[in-house]
């Protein structure tokens, strides 16, 4: 099997090995543009030798942001900005990947750490909120609108027309965010849709527009450019979105194009107690990766070098996406390869970036 520091090609994208920083929103977007925080911020991964860096989730709507924060690539002017971490992240090796999303029914809240939380006010720059139903997903959050079937055309072409920017961003890859609460979790979770239309009901129902969306943005993509895709593999709740949907649907979206099912967890409903512990998730990606047969992601609770480098080498994902331990150490990879060399566990180290690396020989 191959391990952690082995290259893993996705189509014609080569990453340098299989740790990737996953898409982790940091809310600091002014009008959608990346700026001088975001070049820092995810470069610094890059430096620190990750193969993959994955860019928070990235509106493909202005009304589908999360907060007034986040980034977007929604309009063309949003480009610019983007193209320069990417520029910057290939010139250290890495590939780079943006996360496409629409928050839906989550949208128009205040970021994290503001003096207020919940709902933006329309004095204050909120804006209506969308979903496949009118239920809030919480009495401190806006009543969306049900979103009719114009409207949900427009979304997938809100999709199409993002992917086509980031390419032109120069993006190694895209991910599609149908995961954690957001709008196209919305539609496949049986516990928030209750439509009755072809954009509900059972499961292929459900799943429409995410077909729709996989459908549309593999087509505004080069062949060459891989696909990926992030789900909440379980709502956690019975009778809600399984494991058991998320093989099927994995295994029905790799014939549409999809490359890599990135498999997280939760978020669909609130108040849901989840089973939180090292390397909670992995199972989800370890049942995609061999009962789907397509590549999988594995995310959650993943600190330590032997840790993920097992999950590779055990056959239970092909990527292995980090969150906080790259928050707390940017060069995790380079410290990672290190640490399983003398441990007689890995072959291949990402380099130190020469400014740094003439320092440790």
């Amino acid at each position: 099997m191959p391990h952690l520091f082995e290259p893993l090609r996705l189509r014609d994208a080569r990453l340098r090995n299989r740790v990737a920083m996953s898409p982790m929103c940091t809310y600091s977007a002014e009008d959608g543009r990346a700026d001088d925080w975001h070049l820092v911020h995810l470069g610094a991964r890059a430096t620190g030798g990750v193969g993959l860096v994955v860019v928070e989730a990235t509106a493909v709507e202005a009304r589908g942001r999360i907060s007034p924060s986040d980034l977007g690539v929604w309009r063309d002017d949003q480009v610019d900005g983007l193209r320069r971490v990417t520029d910057f992240v290939r010139s250290q090796g890495a590939a780079s990947a943006v996360q496409l999303a629409h928050a839906g029914r989550k949208a128009s809240t205040h970021r994290p750490w503001a003096p207020r939380q919940g709902a933006v006010a329309d004095e204050d720059g909120g804006w209506p909120v969308v979903g496949p139903t009118s239920e809030p997903f919480s009495p401190r959050l806006r009543a969306p609108t049900a979103l009719d079937e114009d409207g949900i055309a427009r979304v997938v072409t809100a999709f199409a027309d993002a992917a086509a920017r980031a390419d032109a961003a120069g993006f190694d890859a895209v991910e599609i965010h149908a995961a954690h609460g957001y709008l196209i979790h919305q539609f496949l979770s049986p516990l928030v849709n209750t439509r009755d239309d072809g954009y509900g009901g059972g499961f292929e129902g459900r799943s429409r527009l995410l077909r729709e969306v996989v459908r549309a943005v593999r087509a505004a993509l080069p062949e060459a450019k891989p696909l990926l895709l992030r789900i909440s593999a379980s709502d956690w709740v019975e009778g809600g979105w399984s494991a058991e949907d998320s093989v099927r649907l994995a295994g029905e979206l790799a014939g549409l194009g999809v490359d890599l099912v990135d498999c997280s967890s939760g978020g669909a409903v609130a108040g849901v107690k989840v089973p939180v512990a090292p390397g909670y998730q992995v199972p989800f990606a370890e049942r995609v990766r061999r009962e789907a047969g397509v590549a999988s992601g594995a995310v959650g609770r993943i600190t330590t070098a032997a840790q993920a480098d097992a999950i590779v080498r055990e056959g239970k994902a092909d990527l292995v996406l980090l969150g906080k331990a790259l928050l707390d150490d940017p060069q995790w990879a380079i410290h990672a390869a290190r640490e399983l060399r003398a441990a007689g566990a890995g072959e291949v180290a990402p380099p130190w970036p020469t400014q740094y690396g003439w320092v440790f020989r």
